[in-house]
């Protein structure tokens, strides 16, 4: 199974491994982190699921499920980088677009039902 939601989810939660570690390592900073990996790795947990969904209606679930997981990294990460533990930014974006792919699939999906 391929798609590019899956592929760039899972590309991002395993980004989001690699960039809690690095500050875990060298900020001791455990508690943002931890938030984030929670929802980091979620995301591509929850649209794994939707290919395997009952329905229509549990697809859309699913990928709203997503969709909040995706929006609550964001947060994490815009904290972050705010708060000076980490400076690239380019991870805020991946997140960012496959929060926009979350968006335009569910549209998608919930068009294709009426």
């Amino acid at each position: 199974m391929s798609s590019p939601l899956l592929e760039r989810s899972k590309a991002f939660a395993l980004s989001t491994i690699r960039v809690c570690n690095i500050i875990k390592r060298t900020k001791k900073e455990a508690v943002l982190t931890n938030q984030l990996i929670r929802s980091g790795t979620s995301i591509g947990a929850n649209i794994r699921e939707a290919f395997y969904a009952h329905s229509r209606a549990d697809f859309i679930a699913k990928l709203q499920i997503a969709l909040k997981e995706c929006s609550e990294s964001e947060y994490w990460l815009e904290l972050l980088i705010e708060s000076g533990y980490y400076d690239d930014t380019s991870i805020l974006e991946q997140c960012i677009e496959i929060k926009k792919l979350l968006i335009s699939s569910i549209n998608t999906a919930k068009n294709n039902t009426r």
